[in-house]
């Protein structure tokens, strides 16, 4: 998840719910985002490592043009695999 900068500068930050276990140990129970704004003492911080919605989506865009490629690979590769076991 990432820090996301609204057009208004306000941030959309990750925050995830952890709801206690019997033993003792955190186990998170739902990812979610927060919205903080520049009064928010952890705001300069986090707008340093922000993307706007749109960087986000080219973010995506590329991993998943990356993947096409990984795929075509491991399929390249499972097929010669199979042709030396066969």
């Amino acid at each position: 998840m990432y820090v996301i900068r609204l057009p208004d500068g306000t941030l959309r930050v990750p925050h995830s719910v952890l709801a206690d276990s019997s033993k003792g140990e955190g186990r998170i129970i739902a990812d979610a985002y927060v919205e903080i704004g520049p009064g928010d003492p952890d705001y300069d911080r986090l707008l340093g490592q922000s993307l706007t919605e749109d960087e986000l989506e080219e973010k995506r865009r590329r991993w998943r043009d990356g993947d096409e490629d990984l795929l075509r690979a491991f399929e390249e590769f499972k097929a010669g695999g199979a042709e030396d076991q066969g």
